[in-house]
């Protein structure tokens, strides 16, 4: 019912940048928090950044101070700015949205998920 679509990803090296972004489609009325989770090779998946409806945010402590999540509720988009980029981010970066239904509770959407190559 909600489709996410990340892009964004690609190659870069230590010490550079990259933008994640995030599109929302479908039924996009009511959701919720949006956000970004990473799973490299073997290791399990893990929250990078999260943000409210109402703006707050939650950062994994690996990432603070270098990573900037935003959103623009106007376009259904949510963004992940990438600064000071180290080998250990490499992984794949999948999108993540929640929606209230109208039964009540919560329900999670993911993206298709996007590469991220830190270089050393």
């Amino acid at each position: 019912q909600v489709q996410l679509v990340e892009s964004g990803g690609g190659l870069v090296q230590a010490g550079g940048s990259l933008r994640l972004s995030c599109a929302a489609s479908g039924s996009i009325f009511s959701i919720n928090d949006m956000g970004w989770y990473r799973q490299a090779p073997g290791k399990q998946r893990e929250l990078v950044a999260l943000i409210t409806s109402g703006g707050r945010t939650n950062y994994a402590d690996s990432v603070k101070g270098r990573f900037t999540i935003s959103r623009d509720n106007a376009k259904n988009t949510v963004y992940l700015q990438m600064n000071s980029l180290k080998p250990e981010d490499t992984a794949v970066y999948y999108c993540y949205a929640d929606k209230a239904t109208s039964e009540g509770f919560l329900r999670d959407y993911w993206g298709q998920g996007t590469q991220v190559t830190v270089s050393s």
